[in-house]
């Protein structure tokens, strides 16, 4: 089996299984965020997405930290519905900031030191997930616009990098984001 195929079906498979426990609000979702980047890590690596492997050491530490975050929340069961809210216009002027600094930085980075064929993507969608995945961790409901932004894109730019199974896994990532932000919605106001 081609190394592609076989980190693309594993990617998959710990994909959809974290995108489930995402989307029932479960605090499981960081333990399998914590395995997810090695494979994609690698995977992406081997197919020249610098930007996009440099991101799973992020998703390792936001894990970790989301993972703090949530455990220290009101609620005992590790399977209870966390509190969610809606992200605070202050707090969205900061993120603009932070994006446009990340994406920057990152696009500087990957023409200077790498070979890169995508750099503007490669770094759009690494910025874009950096804040979706802070976001996660604060649970504020508008990250799943975020993420729908970033996988759409994703979807075409692994298509063009020939990992297209890992392509499918973003495009359903897609439609999931709609369905989670309505379901994030509807558990925000019946805790309310």
């Amino acid at each position: 089996m081609d190394w592609k195929l076989i980190l693309q079906l594993v990617g998959i498979a710990l994909g959809l299984l974290y995108l489930y426990l995402e989307y029932k609000a479960n605090i499981w979702l960081w333990v399998v965020g914590l395995i997810m980047p090695i494979v994609h890590g690698t995977l992406y690596f081997r197919a020249g997405l610098y930007a996009d492997c440099s991101m799973q050491v992020y998703y390792i530490l936001a894990g970790l930290y989301g993972l703090a975050v949530w455990s220290r929340g009101k609620r005992k069961s590790a399977t209870a519905e966390p509190e969610i809210s809606h992200t605070p216009f202050g707090v969205w002027m900061q993120i603009g900031v932070l994006y446009v600094a990340i994406h920057a930085t990152l696009y500087v980075l990957l023409t200077t030191f790498t070979d890169s064929t995508v750099p503007g993507l490669d770094s759009f969608t690494t910025a874009l997930c950096i804040v979706a995945y802070w976001m996660l961790s604060r649970k504020y409901v508008e990250q799943w616009l975020v993420w729908l932004v970033v996988d759409a894109v994703t979807v075409g730019l692994y298509l063009y990098k020939g990992i297209p199974l890992t392509a499918g896994l973003y495009a359903l990532y897609t439609g999931l984001a709609v369905a989670g932000y309505l379901r994030w919605l509807r558990m925000m106001r019946q805790v309310a």
